[in-house]
């Protein structure tokens, strides 16, 4: 007899408490972390935008086990998930960070100068994708992460991906979109996400997985 993966639920709902109980096992967060937190939280609405300790926890020890020398990230904002990528890097690496705001990049510096990273971040202010277009056409990024405009995340995917070392990872944030992107009706970046997620599944480069971590995040590694 064959059983559907629909007849397996596995899935833990994620309550309060539940989510507390996550982060208690995290790492203690660091004093920058902390105050980086509460800095972007003063932003309002907007510092819904930062990523959450615990995929920032996840981004270092993927960053770890790739041995990342280079990380390219597409979005920065107060610089949390940079900071996570840094943190991780093998001596001598760098995390080149791309985004258009100058003063949410001058919050990401000062935690960044004051974690004692600041060395290993190259911060490229303007379009992503003029930047990502830059960059040598050849295999050299051992990590990739993008969390920007939603409507842009093919382009940066065919951008990425030439430059993406055999078994690199190329991670996606906010691919789930508050549950919207999994509706055949999704709209606006939603909608745009859902076309990303299934081009992702159709690219034959690389494998990947969408995990439910916070809104969603796919991790692809690309292929020999």
């Amino acid at each position: 007899m064959t059983t559907s993966t629909d007849d397996l639920p596995k899935g833990v709902a994620l309550t309060p408490e539940i989510s507390r109980y996550i982060t208690e096992q995290l790492p203690p967060l660091s004093a920058t972390q902390r105050w980086l937190i509460e800095r972007t939280r003063a932003l309002g609405g907007i510092s819904e935008m930062q990523i959450p300790p615990v995929q920032g926890a996840l981004l270092t020890m993927l960053t770890q086990i790739v041995q990342a020398k280079t990380v390219v990230e597409v979005g920065t904002f107060t610089g949390y998930s940079t900071l996570a990528f840094a943190s991780g890097l093998v001596p001598g690496g760098r995390v080149i960070t791309c985004d258009r705001s100058a003063e949410w990049t001058a919050i990401a510096a000062e935690a960044w100068e004051a974690a004692g990273v600041a060395d290993r971040i190259q911060v490229e202010l303007g379009p992503a994708a003029e930047t990502l277009g830059r960059l040598p056409e050849e295999p050299f990024i051992d990590l990739a992460f993008v969390d920007a405009d939603k409507t842009g995340y093919l382009e940066y995917w065919e951008l990425l991906v030439p430059r993406l070392r055999p078994g690199g990872l190329l991670l996606a944030d906010n691919v789930l979109y508050a549950g919207e992107a999994a509706s055949p009706d999704a709209e606006g970046n939603a909608k745009a996400i859902r076309e990303f997620n299934a081009h992702v599944l159709a690219d034959d480069r690389t494998e990947s997985l969408l995990l439910p971590i916070a809104d969603g995040l796919t991790i692809a590694r690309k292929k020999p």
